[in-house]
């Protein structure tokens, strides 16, 4: 359910009523489920205010209170969904445990980008990037969250642009100058470097930037327009869940190659860390943990489900602390060429001793941007592939969060949204853009946990955080396996969430079944030839080889793409592709647990019903009424 939160208690109780009417189980069955899952029942179910119920609550309370703010039946079983404010400290810990799942993502990309960069050993301008990328990811969040869609996404740094940047980069006039740079970066950052020299190895490595942020710049362009002037949500209305499913199943899928080379440095390792994962998100979820709180001026113990809130968090942490365990008796081997050396938690303690204590990152810190058309059109093709990536993730972090699936004015402002951030992003100097993070929507799946208020928390966090360089340096130091087991884990979820999409579709009919599988299987196949066979592709046009080289290496583009193509020139009923289905069955069943009014826009509701004018805008959430009333 997602309920205002500005909504009193007394309006609550009434939503909840309403919503037990319409389930199967009976008011002595639901009260016996409270009990059993919850350790509690709020006399709010009876018409009693919360402070009206001393009898059922002096033993087990407070967190209960907050967390039945929720219908039993979320579809989900959803301790909090999209509305709902759990406590302030569970919010920091909760986004606390977002911000540790989009680590390993985010430093990623600013570590890939390095040598390109010619920054592979300079520690500084690494620690910079670093910490630029996490403020402007918490910036974009934090836009996400509250204007864009107003779903529990993450914005981070995104792969999508990365093989455009790396094409960039690869050019004759960008390659590291292989004489006099390394041997300057090499030599350690200190008094023994003289100013001269570290002068010019930061323009060797700033001019690079400066041309990717024009790059990113100048392409984000597109995304805006694509928002603002609704051709995104144009084009939602011949997509089903035959286009659907694959984009967000491929999201999973083609990242285990990444999950298989960081499981590979130590398989038991990763094992450790998918079992502690498992563990506590499944076999331990309906476990309550007694805890103490102090209300009312005495102490009262409640049962709360903590494993079931921080199991991602505790998986990762019980795995990193065995490798910091075995690190420190010296088990795993200390020879990087051996097998479960990238165990170790003491590989990349230089780059916490290196980074400085605070850097506060600042838009034009590199310099002024530089534009080139080559640039631009490569990079056009990465926020494509970006585009349709967010569209696929915006689906299935709703159908995660307990909210209906994303209308289309939400999608629109959402995509815009992101250009914006991408924007940011290319001024600030981040050296990439930013993206829904398929990871942190996983997480939702596993700790159950849909509030939008823990995302903004996370983008809070992540902007304090971003200027505490040591602070998020020490988090370098968690090894690849268990970031890997981490991986196992939550992108076999969304692969699952792609997967579920297909419940609305006959299974049984071989058109589908083709669709299906072709679009599965080429977005698999196509990337991988490619990625086989580089250079393959010469028009004579650069620009040209740019653009069909990045689209043709995205998995989420390919697969996508042609679930789009053939579910709508292929012959088929309504009923048949699912269409209806999905339709009456997401969209109309959600509706009954919230409403759509979880997309607007805060504090311009009023002011958006008052105008006509507003109703025009494919952005605003004025459009679809006025179009749901010429329709009628």
């Amino acid at each position: 359910m997602c309920v205002e939160p500005t909504l009193r208690s007394t309006e609550a109780t009434t939503h909840h009523l309403a919503l037990f009417t319409r389930m199967h189980l009976t008011t002595e069955e639901k009260i016996e489920l409270g009990f059993k899952e919850r350790g509690s029942i709020n006399l709010a179910f009876v018409g009693k205010d919360s402070d009206e119920q001393p009898e059922l609550t002096v033993d087990i309370e407070e967190p209960h209170t907050e967390a039945l703010e929720e219908p039993v039946d979320k579809g989900g079983d959803l301790v909090y969904s999209l509305n709902d404010r759990p406590p302030w400290y569970l919010c920091i810990l909760l986004g606390f445990q977002h911000y540790i799942l989009a680590f390993g993502g985010i430093i990623a990309i600013p570590l890939i980008l390095a040598e390109p960069l010619c920054i592979k050993d300079n520690n500084a301008a690494k620690s910079q990037l670093i910490s630029t990328i996490f403020l402007v990811s918490g910036l974009c969040t934090l836009m996400q969250t509250a204007v864009g869609t107003r779903l529990p996404i993450l914005q981070g740094g995104t792969f999508s642009f990365i093989t455009p940047t790396l094409a960039i980069l690869a050019l004759p006039k960008w390659q590291c100058p292989a004489p006099k740079a390394p041997g300057i970066l090499s030599m350690p950052l200190q008094n023994s470097t003289s100013p001269l020299q570290m002068e010019d190895s930061d323009e060797v490595w700033m001019s690079r930037m400066r041309e990717i942020q024009g790059a990113i710049l100048v392409s984000s362009l597109l995304q805006i327009i694509l928002g603002f002037s609704g051709l995104v949500g144009l084009v939602l209305k011949f997509i089903g869940p035959l286009a659907i499913a694959p984009t967000i199943n491929l999201i999973g899928l083609s990242l285990f190659i990444e999950a298989g080379k960081k499981c590979g440095g130590h398989w038991g390792i990763a094992a450790l860390t998918v079992g502690l994962i498992l563990l506590f998100s499944q076999y331990l979820s309906k476990v309550d943990v007694p805890m103490i709180a102090y209300k009312d001026k005495k102490w009262k113990v409640f049962q709360y489900p903590l494993f079931k809130l921080f199991s991602a968090l505790f998986g990762m942490c019980g795995g990193w602390l065995v490798c910091f365990l075995l690190t420190i008796f010296d088990v795993l081997p200390s020879k990087s060429d051996e097998y479960g050396y990238s165990a170790r938690t003491d590989i990349s303690l230089e780059a916490v001793t290196n980074s400085p204590w605070f850097h506060v990152p600042y838009p034009g810190q590199w310099g002024m941007p530089t534009v080139s058309v080559s640039s631009v059109l490569g990079m056009m093709a990465g926020v494509l592939a970006s585009t349709m990536e967010s569209i696929g993730d915006y689906y299935a972090c709703a159908r995660l969060s307990g909210a209906p699936p994303p209308p289309t004015h939400a999608i629109n402002r959402g995509i815009a949204v992101e250009g914006i951030g991408c924007i940011l992003a290319a001024l600030w100097g981040t050296g990439n853009g930013t993206t829904s993070y398929s990871q942190n929507i996983a997480a939702l799946g596993i700790t159950k946990v849909g509030s939008r208020l823990v995302l903004q928390t996370t983008g809070i966090l992540m902007v304090v955080l971003g200027i505490f360089g040591k602070f998020g340096a020490v988090f370098i130091t968690i090894p690849d396996p268990v970031i890997g087991g981490m991986f196992l884990v939550m992108f076999g979820m969304i692969a699952a969430v792609g997967i579920s999409n297909l419940q609305y579709v006959d299974l049984n009919s071989s058109r589908n079944l083709l669709i299906l599988g072709f679009s599965t299987f080429s977005g698999l196949v196509l990337p991988s030839w490619f990625h086989s066979n580089p250079g393959i592709i010469d028009t004579g046009i650069q620009e040209l080889d740019q653009v069909i080289v990045v689209l043709f290496t995205t998995h989420m583009f390919i697969g996508g793409f042609f679930g789009f193509i053939l579910d709508n020139t292929i012959p088929g009923t309504e009923k048949e592709r699912g269409i209806k289905n999905w339709q009456d069955k997401v969209q109309g069943e959600s509706k009954n647990m919230c409403d759509q009014s979880c997309y607007d826009i805060p504090f311009c509701n009023s002011v958006l019903k008052r105008f006509k004018c507003f109703q025009y805008l494919p952005f605003l959430p004025a459009y679809k009424t006025s179009q749901e009333g010429m329709s009628k």
